[in-house]
């Protein structure tokens, strides 16, 4: 009796009732709020774990074996390794029903969602050794997937997303009412598909050694590698031609291209009128080649011409009868519509030519590029033997660092050796108008230590053959 009255007594007093509930209370709390860090008072698999990158994996991440969850990872901090390189450490605490973790196991950060959240994937090995507790997994473990959803987001930056709105256009612009042909278009496909099967048997046959076309196609490759950015310059020049020919098109070249079909219908209707005076002025100058040929010798050998022109004499009476016709034949050609319109279309083109020309023509009159190029090509190929000439090539291994010009780079070569840095002027000067009477390209000096884009020191304003001029 006394016992149950001192229960009754507890549970009738509402402050003993209050304070033991908010005591429960604390302690849910308590439970809920550490509860992504590890229960108390129950024991943990605590392992490190390196990793090239943490890639926004934070304190308080999963860590998962199969996709179920088997742990948390307690902190990230970055780390140097002993090659100088910088990788992440994170502290792991996994479920006992891990242990022991496979020492061949490897890792993986992959996106828990599209909003960015991470989660450090484990995929137990097969070794029947395993890590003890707090154990490093080595560096060598982690294997990355090639790209995360965010980083496929981020490469469709502002640049990007105008280009694809603009090859968008144009595509679309390309394909609009031209939905027939293009129907035609994928018919033909088909057809051709069927009748290509033979072809394409025989192309692949193992006799016919297709693998090595490919294989001699890779070689081709790596041989005109080097030279590259030779022909991209090239290519840059080529473009900077086709757009002076581009400034002058129209009406310049348009008008010529429509007047060239008129000129020549009035050509080939003059010239069966003119062939009369060209065949009997190549009788003539057949005639008179001995006497002219004779002319360069001694006097006794004048004597023999003048005996020999006596044939020619005598057949003058002929060509002067033929003089009328021929001297009224030139005449009409001359009073021809069609010569004044070819006469006209001359000095059109040459209206035409005359801009390119003056800026084209300088390389050649004040540079002498053009006959150089020709001769170093000579040069190139003008050894050899019996059996055959020999290509003579300098070949130069451009020096390492960032940014060297011996493969792809972001950025210009700009050292940190003396050596590594580019030098590269895409405009050279030649003299053309608006440039300064000068030919730089040949004569830049290469200075070490500094990147040179653009003009430069030259050592000269000539090159060979128009200095010895």
């Amino acid at each position: 009796m006394r016992n149950r009255s001192g229960i009754q007594g507890v549970a009738s007093s509402p402050i003993l009732v209050g304070a033991v509930t908010i005591l429960v209370v604390i302690v849910a709390v308590f439970l809920a709020y550490n509860a992504n860090n590890g229960l108390p008072f129950v024991s943990t698999y605590n392992l490190k774990a390196k990793v090239p990158n943490a890639d926004a994996l934070v304190k308080g991440n999963e860590v998962r074996i199969g996709g179920v969850r088997v742990g948390i990872v307690k902190t990230v901090e970055p780390t140097q390794e002993a090659d100088g390189k910088v990788a992440a450490e994170l502290s792991l605490s996994l479920d006992k029903n891990a242990e022991p973790l496979p020492v061949n196991s490897t890792l993986t950060i992959r996106p828990k969602s599209a909003l960015g959240l991470k989660f450090l994937q484990v995929t137990p090995g097969d070794s029947s050794k395993g890590f003890a507790a707090g154990d490093t997994i080595p560096l060598s473990a982690y294997t990355p997937e090639p790209v995360d959803i965010d980083e496929f987001f981020d490469m469709f930056d502002e640049p990007t997303r105008l280009a694809i709105r603009q090859n968008l256009a144009g595509f679309g612009n390309a394909l609009a009412g031209r939905g027939p042909q293009l129907n035609e278009a994928i018919g033909a496909l088909s057809r051709f598909a069927v009748h290509a099967q033979p072809a394409l048997s025989t192309i692949v046959a193992p006799s016919n050694n297709f693998a090595g076309f490919w294989r001699a196609l890779e070689d081709l490759s790596a041989t005109v590698a080097p030279v590259a950015e030779t022909n991209a310059a090239v290519f840059v020049a080529l473009d900077r031609t086709f757009a002076a020919f581009a400034r002058v098109s129209r009406p310049y070249i348009q008008e010529t291209i429509e007047k060239g079909p008129p000129t020549l219908d009035a050509v080939n209707a003059d010239l069966p009128a003119v062939r009369p005076f060209f065949r009997d002025s190549a009788r003539f100058f057949t005639a008179l080649k001995p006497g002219a040929k004779a002319l360069g010798e001694t006097s006794p050998v004048i004597a023999k011409a003048l005996h020999a022109g006596v044939p020619a004499l005598n057949a003058s009476p002929a060509l002067n009868n033929q003089l009328q016709p021929t001297a009224q034949a030139l005449v009409d050609f001359q009073n021809s519509t069609g010569v004044f319109n070819g006469l006209d279309l001359l000095i059109d083109t040459n209206k035409v030519l005359k801009p390119a020309l003056q800026f084209i023509a300088p390389a050649q009159t004040q540079c002498n590029y053009v006959s150089l190029a020709f001769q170093n090509l000579a040069l190139s190929t003008g050894g050899g033997n019996k059996d055959g000439n020999w290509l003579s090539f300098i070949s130069f291994s451009p020096p390492e660092g960032p940014n060297s010009e011996g493969g792809p780079s972001s950025a210009p070569a700009n050292g940190p050796t003396r050596e590594n840095h580019v030098h590269f002027n895409p405009y050279p000067n030649t003299g053309a108008p608006g440039q300064p009477n000068g030919c730089e390209a040949g004569n830049e000096k290469y200075i070490p230590g500094m990147t040179v884009l653009g003009e430069a020191p030259v050592w000269g304003t000539t090159t060979r053959g128009i200095e010895s001029e």
